[in-house]
């Protein structure tokens, strides 16, 4: 654990790393923060499981993932953040860093790159066009394209095994990243935005149609479950329908019947 500690506040010293910064300074560093995720996380995560952690960005919830026991498969296309994650999990084998983006096929993959907040780079053009002149998305400018290897669900799987838990967070292309996904699995949750609820909805229909059919929502940042049952896929779709605008961002959690 020092030697992560003392791997982030390097990097937070390096010049080269500063448009990480902010996120290193906000997801690392905070005791009750790690607290409340493993324990949100942890009804999903036991020792010995696989989790694939798709748009791992500084690798927060990898590790979480790790600290909960599990074997983790962190996927993430940005370099930079490829680098911080393996800086700060050096010599753990327990995580493998693959630097690709995650999405419908095998091949190239273009990526729409925010210099300034790398958190929000993306490889759908949609989410650009919903972001602009969006409240809230005002600031962000994407400045910059970059071709970057592609992987699908599948293809992780056939080289990594089954995961009991998938989490994505792909800024916008959660949907090409299930069209990768051929097969049902225990657990997963990907982020929605406010800006393409549509973008949720058709998510909630893919997944359905793999057999998940219990879903919740965490709201922004919240490691907590907003209801207090999990809903039906209906029952879901009007949920993140009546969602002013202003809640922005969170994450929709889906389980197949057993594992609630």
């Amino acid at each position: 654990m020092r030697a992560r500690t003392r791997a982030v506040e390097a990097l937070k010293a390096d010049p080269a790393m500063s448009s990480l910064r902010r996120s290193l300074e906000s997801y690392y560093g905070d005791p009750a923060r790690e607290a409340a995720m493993d324990e949100f996380y942890a009804r999903f995560v036991r020792p010995g499981d696989v989790v694939f952690d798709i748009g791992a960005h500084v690798g927060d919830r990898t590790g979480s993932f790790r600290r909960l026991g599990a074997r983790v498969v962190a996927v993430e296309p940005q370099r930079l953040c490829v680098r911080a994650i393996r800086r700060i999990y050096a010599g753990e084998d327990d995580i493998v860093v693959v630097e690709a983006a995650c999405g419908a096929h095998e091949g190239t993959v273009r990526l729409h790159v925010n210099s300034r907040n790398p958190t929000v780079t993306t490889a759908s053009a949609h989410f650009l066009q919903a972001a602009h002149g969006a409240g809230g998305w005002e600031d962000e400018v994407w400045d910059a394209t970059v071709e970057v290897a592609g992987t699908t669900l599948d293809s992780l799987i056939s080289r990594h095994g089954t995961p009991t838990f998938v989490k994505i967070d792909v800024e916008g292309f959660e949907e090409a990243v299930l069209a990768g996904l051929s097969r049902p699995l225990p657990a997963l949750s990907f982020e929605f935005t406010t800006i393409e609820r549509a973008v949720a909805r058709r998510c909630v229909a893919r997944l359905t149609a793999l057999g998940f059919e219990a879903f919740n929502i965490a709201f922004g940042d919240d490691m907590a479950l907003a209801f207090g049952e999990w809903m039906s896929a209906t029952e879901l779709a009007e949920r993140l329908r009546s969602l002013p605008h202003e809640v922005n961002s969170g994450d929709v959690y889906c389980v197949a019947p057993t594992a609630r």
